[in-house]
């Protein structure tokens, strides 16, 4: 398996001889304005795709675990082939029908492409009634023979939800949005540098792997926060910190 961080929470995943693109955002830096009730009014995305659009466009395979902005945006849905087959939650399908891909299958527990078994996961995108506003989201496990488990998390605070489906699964890689995402009032919508912690302590067996930083404005945990962090509660070794762009490589061993 081969995953490339390409920007937030966008991937481009080499997994069982297929292509798998997790959540497009393709806008151009600065095409979006900020996120409204937040602390700063820098425009979206912060930074540039640091790849070109159009080696992103024809994947086998698009994962979507929620419709939010900086996850599908109308640039992706523009550019990204209509043949790709398109996974998302219940309830978001109508919206990715209506923008022109024809092979697009809500997953409501496990379904299977080709060689590759997706599992759909939980969480929680905040707590309290910022929590219910934001709204269902979901996350994925992809399992393949001769390939590591992938837990990508989605955009999840630490919950019960994201323990149940590490103890499920137990898989080798886990992905995270650790970006610390919040509004002006409220607690944190994503994983902070605590709850990354509570996860790498919870599950030691899985190489944790944190994106969804420094790309969006109401983000506000750095790369350097998240590291600084992690050093100082010794668990520097157990989450990979990538750049945007960056390949990661892992055995089915990892």
């Amino acid at each position: 398996m081969r995953i490339q961080l390409i920007r937030n929470a966008t991937l481009w995943i080499e997994y069982a001889g297929l292509t798998i693109l997790v959540d497009p955002m393709f806008s151009e830096a600065g095409a979006n304005p900020p996120i409204i009730n937040s602390s700063n009014d820098r425009r979206n995305p912060l930074v540039p795709l640091p790849v070109d659009q159009g080696l992103l466009s024809d994947p086998d395979l698009v994962l979507v675990s929620h419709l939010h902005l900086d996850h599908w945006d109308p640039a992706a849905a523009k550019a990204v082939s209509k043949s790709a087959a398109v996974f998302c939650q219940p309830g978001d399908e109508e919206t990715l029908q209506a923008a022109g891909f024809s092979q697009v299958q809500p997953v409501e527990s496990s379904a299977d492409y080709q060689r590759i078994q997706i599992h759909r996961t939980s969480g929680r995108h905040g707590t309290g009634e910022i929590g219910v506003r934001m709204g269902q989201v979901s996350g994925y496990v992809l399992q393949a023979e001769g390939e590591p488990d992938l837990y990508l998390a989605g955009d999840t605070i630490w919950c019960d939800e994201v323990e149940a489906a590490l103890v499920k699964y137990r898989p080798q890689i886990t992905v995270v949005h650790a970006g610390g995402a919040r509004f002006v009032t409220g607690d944190p919508i994503i994983m902070d540098e605590q709850d990354v912690i509570q996860l790498a302590r919870c599950a030691p067996y899985t190489r944790i792997v944190a994106v969804h930083m420094e790309a969006i404005n109401h983000c506000l945990i750095t790369r350097e926060d998240l590291k600084t962090r992690l050093s100082s509660e010794g668990l520097g070794s157990s989450v990979h910190i990538p750049l945007d762009g960056e390949w990661m490589d892992y055995g089915k061993s990892e």
